[in-house]
C-alpha cells in the first residue's frame, strides 16, 4: 500500500510539472492588452506603444493598448487590479501611478505594492529645471538667490497637482529653503508653452519634452536633476553640480499585472519585456525621446518602489500637497 501510494504521489507530481512546463510553452495563446492609465500621446502611451510593438514581434501575438484615462493613472490601474491574473492584461504607467498616487490620494482604489505583480522598471528620464527665455536668471545658484529675497514670487509651472514635475520643484524648495507659486495646468505641454511665451517663470520638465525648446533657444535649461549630465544637454550642470543636494529625480515608466500571475509566465513576461526594450532599435527610439533604457526585473522594480513611494509620501507630507 505504500509503494503505491508513494507511486500515486510521484505521478501527480510529474503531472504537476508537465502542466507547468505546458504551461510555459503555450503562453500566450492569445493577443494581450496593455492599459495605459493616460489619454493617448503622453510618455506612459508612448512607453507602451513602443514597448508592445517589440514584446508582439518577440512573442508572436497582438499586444494591444488601451487607453484609459482618469483619476490621475488610479482609474486604470484600478480596472487592472481587478483583472483576471493570466497575463492577458498588463499595466504600463508611470512614476504617479505607482509611486505618487500612494501618498497623495487617501481612498486610492490601489495598493501598488499588493495588488500587482511587478514585472519592470522599463525606463527613466531625468527633469530638466528650465526657465522661460526672458527670466533675469542663468544658473540654478542665482535662481536659489533669487528666490530666497523673493519669496513667493517666482512661478513654477507644472502638468498638475501631485505630478513628477510638482514634486520635483516641492522637493526643490525643501531642499533650498526656498519658495515659489506653484501654477498646475492640465499637462505637459500647456505648462511648456506658458512658460516659453513667458506667462510663467520656471519650471521642472522631463528631458524628453524640453530638449528640443532648449536648443532651440525658447528656455533656458539651468540643471538636470539625473546623477550625470544628459547626453542631450551635456553643457548643463546637474542638479548635484550646482551645489544641490539629494535633488537626484527620474520620471519613469513600468509594467505590472494583475497580483497572482502563473511564476512561469511571471517570468516569461519579465525576460520577454527586457529582451524587447533592450533591443538596439528600441533603446535607440527611447534615447532619441530622451529615455534611458533600465529593463529591470520583478524583484529590483520592487525594491525601487518601496524607496520611491516613501521618498515621495515625505515629500507631500512636508509640502502638505494635497489632491485636488
Amino acid at each position: 500500500m505504500k509503494f503505491q501510494a508513494a507511486c500515486a504521489f510521484a505521478l501527480v507530481a510529474l503531472a504537476t510539472l508537465v502542466a507547468v512546463d505546458v504551461h510555459a510553452m503555450d503562453y500566450p495563446e492569445r493577443n494581450i492588452t496593455v492599459v495605459v492609465p493616460f489619454p493617448p500621446g503622453g510618455a506612459s502611451d508612448v512607453t507602451a506603444r513602443l514597448t508592445s510593438i517589440k514584446l508582439s514581434e518577440r512573442i508572436g501575438k497582438s499586444v494591444i493598448i488601451e487607453n484609459r484615462g482618469g483619476a490621475n493613472g488610479g482609474l486604470g490601474a484600478a480596472g487592472v487590479k481587478s483583472a483576471t491574473p493570466d497575463g492577458y492584461t498588463l499595466l504600463i504607467g508611470s512614476i504617479g501611478v505607482y509611486a505618487i498616487n500612494p501618498g497623495l490620494y487617501k481612498n486610492l482604489k490601489y495598493d501598488p505594492l499588493k495588488d500587482f505583480d511587478l514585472l519592470s522598471l522599463l525606463v527613466r528620464t531625468p527633469n530638466v529645471l528650465v526657465t522661460s527665455p526672458d527670466f533675469p536668471i542663468s544658473t540654478a545658484t542665482e535662481l536659489i538667490a533669487h528666490l530666497k529675497k523673493n519669496p513667493n514670487q517666482v512661478t513654477f509651472a507644472s502638468s498638475g497637482i501631485g505630478s513628477s514635475d510638482h514634486l520635483t520643484a516641492a522637493l526643490f524648495w525643501q531642499r533650498t529653503g526656498t519658495t515659489g507659486v506653484h501654477v498646475p495646468y492640465k499637462g505637459g505641454g500647456p505648462a511648456i508653452n506658458d512658460l516659453m511665451g513667458g506667462h510663467a517663470n520656471a519650471s521642472f520638465q522631463n528631458l524628453g519634452a524640453v530638449a528640443q525648446h532648449i536648443r532651440a533657444g525658447k528656455l533656458k535649461a539651468l540643471a538636470v536633476t539625473g546623477e550625470k549630465r544628459a547626453a542631450a544637454l551635456p553643457d548643463v550642470p546637474t542638479t548635484a553640480e550646482a551645489g544641490i543636494g539629494d535633488l537626484v529625480v527620474y520620471s519613469w515608466q513600468a509594467a505590472a499585472a494583475p497580483k497572482g500571475l502563473p511564476a512561469d509566465v511571471r517570468a516569461k513576461l519579465e525576460s520577454e519585456i527586457a529582451a524587447a526594450i533592450n533591443s538596439p532599435d528600441a533603446t535607440k527610439q527611447f534615447n532619441d525621446i530622451g529615455f534611458d533604457v533600465v529593463a529591470s526585473n520583478g524583484t529590483q522594480f520592487t525594491e525601487f518602489l518601496a524607496a520611491e513611494t516613501q521618498r515621495w509620501k515625505k515629500v507631500i507630507e512636508a509640502g502638505n500637497i494635497v489632491a485636488e
